[in-house]
């Protein structure tokens, strides 16, 4: 009797040509291309925590919603959040997370979360670059610009 498993595939595909991906050069720059992929409808609403992925020059490969929660917090799985970094083979990783309240200061679950990621990060080779709050208005707290990173 032979023995049957399960094909794994791994893929990704771009869409977009390398010469045209956008470079990330600030805070500000992320900032504003996050704000733009935000749904506007429900920004207000509930917490969600997204990835930009970046090559070594700083250009997005793409931005991926790793969850999407409540009022006030939302789920980081890290294996899912890796699984995305290496299968897009992303050197670089800009972390971001929405706050419905529109606060613009860190928790103290924010700093968890951020360093659990960075020792992650770091068995891999991936640069944490920055971990962005985002407010309903566009307006952001940057981890990186406040020395948290």
């Amino acid at each position: 009797m032979g023995t049957q498993v399960n094909e794994i595939s791994i893929r990704y595909k771009e869409r977009i040509p390398a010469p045209f991906w956008k470079q990330i050069k600030c805070s500000k720059d992320a900032a504003e291309l996050l704000f733009q992929t935000w749904n506007k409808d429900n920004i207000a609403v509930h917490e969600s925590f997204k990835i930009v992925l970046l090559n070594n020059s700083n250009k997005v490969k793409g931005i991926y919603q790793i969850s999407q929660g409540g009022i006030t917090a939302t789920l980081v799985d890290l294996r899912i959040l890796f699984a995305v970094v290496l299968k897009t083979l992303s050197v670089g990783v800009i972390l971001s997370h929405c706050h419905p309240s529109g606060k613009l200061e860190a928790s103290d679950q924010d700093r968890q979360i951020t360093d659990k990621i960075q020792k992650a990060a770091e068995l891999f080779d991936v640069k944490i670059l920055d971990h962005i709050i985002i407010a309903p208005t566009g307006e952001y707290y940057s981890f990186a610009d406040n020395g948290q990173i």
